[in-house]
């Protein structure tokens, strides 16, 4: 209040100086003021500093005081959330067209290389270069891309993650056709840059890392039943040699897959912990426009102590919220990762002394390496080359410098032409049986109508059983979409017949061997290999051809198919013999270890005491239970996330009520 009878101008509502009712001019002059009073009657340095720090530590989206009578010029208002759980950071990153945004995600192409980034490193934790623990970094990389991303620009990222990934994780397709290969990464990309868009709308949730590792198993049980059912690039075939592999014994590939990926999305929680800015620590974040009046309160606190009182009574800084956004996440991650690595603990594979055991031997009998596998194929002469191996290994057996065996098995495809049409190829095979006067299983192709079988053959009797392949290899076996395709592509031409598939599974009983068959590709499937167990197989077996995708020295394929096949062993506590026409050729004890294994085009025979199991796993007793319940929560999670973005984008929408 002013002194009465100073001349201080009277203040109207508006701020503005009112008339004075009295002449100036009648007035008597003002006494000036004492230094004392100019002190009372204005405000000191320490205030004005106190009152610029009150301003610099109001909270996001508070007015201070001095603006509750309007808007100050330069504020902005108040920033909607990005999500249901978390509000968008003041200091937001850049959207796709590279202005700032509150999605706070990274711009488009930094995020398009750390998705190509995190693809091929999946990649390369599969075969041949097999390094398992990217199979964690990749999926991370990829929330990493998605974080905040629209749904355009989610396709892209996801279409970017989809080619590093499948392109490079089936090159060895080159060999058969670069349009075979081409294609089937292409669209591979596609179908998982379309679930991409799933996964970013499920980052909305607060349980995001829970939700986004079921989104891996959800997509992999898609993969394998359709468009045409490819089961290769699953997150748990890439630990075939890792510490977690072990947990297939006790949910299948699924809960392998589900642990890797949560693994893969803590490690992204803890990236993107530096990103998401706390509010408390938002709001007291120094723009450069009030840089000056900080500046100026720090040095100013050493000379006035009272500006230096203002200043402790300022909030503390939040940095126990900084260091819990960093903690919390990387507590997750251990504790994820540890969990996964824990299957180095659990038991699996053992097998005592009195488990029943067989002498096995899986014969690689070679082809020339020279064009396209059909274009080796003269007539007769992969045949003969497994006759010959089995002789020699016969020669063997009688000298005494090598065991007889049980069960001799040779691989797929070591006849293609049916030896019932055609009496050479038959008296081939049975000369080779008569020779080892042992029971083999013989991978053979028939005709009328044409399959892909394993037969197995006695000595002086010739073919006794027979199993049919089940699961065709699309493009390969058969063609899908054949009427489509030909309407525009001379593509169908490659397969002219489609082969038969066969409906059951078939246990071949020699002596005490209880043998189950699956046939190449068909080691991918959970439910096939499965089957063969569950009809009372106590050792598996897996006839493959490998040729024709090994022509060019890649190891791709036979790599990736024998780390399947590894799986299973464990998965089942079965023992496993693949055999190969040009190789890997491998036998398999229950624990997933190799017993022996061959090089690829060589001329081999395998032999090894393997045990005869019969108990049954958790997997095998839950059988899909595991796979359907990931689903169930990701479709869930998905449906939760869509109906929260629906319910924001309706709130957002809705007129707002602005207080007086």
């Amino acid at each position: 209040m002013p002194r009465p009878g100073s001349t201080v101008p009277k203040t109207g509502a508006g701020g503005q100086a009112a008339d004075s009712a009295v002449d100036p001019a009648a007035q008597p002059a003002p006494a000036q003021p004492t230094s004392a009073q100019l002190g009372a009657a204005q405000p000191t340095l320490a205030q004005h500093i106190a009152d610029a720090r009150r301003v610099t530590t109001m909270p996001a989206g508070q007015a201070s005081p001095a603006a509750t009578s309007g808007p100050a010029p330069d504020a902005a208002p108040p920033s909607e959330p990005a999500s249901p759980s978390e509000h968008a950071s003041p200091a937001a990153a850049t959207s796709e067209t590279g202005r700032l945004d509150a999605r706070g995600g990274l711009p488009l192409l930094p995020a398009m290389l750390v998705a190509i980034a995190g693809g091929l490193a999946l990649a390369a934790a599969f075969p041949p270069v097999g390094f398992w623990p990217l199979a964690a970094v990749g999926p991370g990389l990829l929330v990493v891309s998605l974080w905040r991303r629209s749904l355009r620009g989610s396709f892209a990222v996801g279409l970017g993650f989809g080619l590093a990934f499948f392109v490079p994780l089936l090159s060895w397709l080159i060999n058969v056709a670069w349009y075979a290969w081409g294609a089937l990464a292409v669209a591979e990309a596609v179908i998982f840059a379309l679930f991409a868009i799933g996964q970013r709308l499920m980052l909305r949730l607060r349980a995001w890392p829970a939700a986004v590792a079921c989104w891996w198993v959800a997509v992999e049980a898609f993969r394998d039943r359709w468009p045409y059912a490819f089961p290769w690039g699953r997150l748990s075939m890439s630990q075939a040699q890792a510490p977690t592999v072990r947990w297939v014994a006790y949910g299948g590939p699924p809960l392998l897959t589900f642990l890797v990926a949560l693994a893969g999305t803590m490690l992204a929680w803890l990236l993107l912990a530096p990103r998401r800015t706390p509010r408390s620590m938002a709001s007291r974040s120094v723009t450069p426009r009030r840089m000056p009046l900080r500046l100026a309160a720090r040095w100013s606190a050493a000379r006035w102590p009272a500006a230096r009182r203002a200043d402790d009574a300022a909030p503390p800084p939040a940095v126990p919220a900084a260091v819990g956004r960093r903690v919390v996440p990387a507590l997750a991650f251990a504790a994820a990762a540890g969990v996964a690595l824990a299957g180095a603990a659990l038991p699996a594979g053992q097998w005592g002394a009195s488990s029943p055991t067989a002498e096995v031997a899986a014969v690689q009998g070679d082809v020339p390496r020279a064009g396209t596998f059909a274009k080796q194929v003269q007539e007769t002469i992969v045949t003969e080359n497994h006759a010959a191996a089995t002789d020699q290994f016969a020669a063997q057996v009688r000298a005494g410098s090598r065991p007889a065996p049980d069960l001799v098995i040779w691989p797929e495809n070591s006849t293609d032409i049916d030896p019932g049409l055609n009496p050479y190829v038959y008296a081939t095979i049975a000369g080779a049986v008569g020779v080892i006067n042992r029971p083999v299983l013989v991978g053979a192709v028939l005709d009328n109508p044409r399959r892909n079988t394993g037969e197995l053959w006695l000595p002086g009797r010739g073919p006794v059983a027979i199993y049919v392949k089940r699961q065709l290899v699309p493009f390969g076996e058969y063609i899908p979409f054949r009427g489509l395709i030909s309407s525009f592509s001379s593509l169908p031409a490659l397969q002219p017949v489609d082969f038969t598939p066969g409906h059951s599974a078939v246990v071949f009983r020699v002596g005490k061997i209880r043998l189950g068959d699956v046939i190449c590709y068909e080691v991918g499937f959970d439910n096939l290999v499965s089957s063969e167990v569950s009809a009372g197989a106590n050792l598996l077996t897996e006839q493959t051809n490998d040729a024709d995708f090994e022509l060019d020295g890649q190891l791709g394929e036979t790599l990736q198919q024998l780390a399947m096949a590894r799986i299973r062993a464990i998965e089942f506590d079965r023992a496993m013999i693949v055999s190969g026409t040009t190789g890997v050729s491998a036998i398999i004890a229950p624990d997933g270890s190799l017993i022996a294994h061959t090089r690829t085009w060589q001329r081999a025979v395998l032999e090894a005491r393997v045990p005869l199991l019969s108990g049954s796993t958790l997997a095998e007793r839950a059988g899909e239970a595991p796979e359907i319940i990931f689903s169930a929560l990701a479709l869930a999670a998905l449906a939760w996330a869509i109906a929260g973005a629906v319910m924001a984008r309706r709130a957002a929408k809705a007129p707002r009520v602005r207080g007086v």
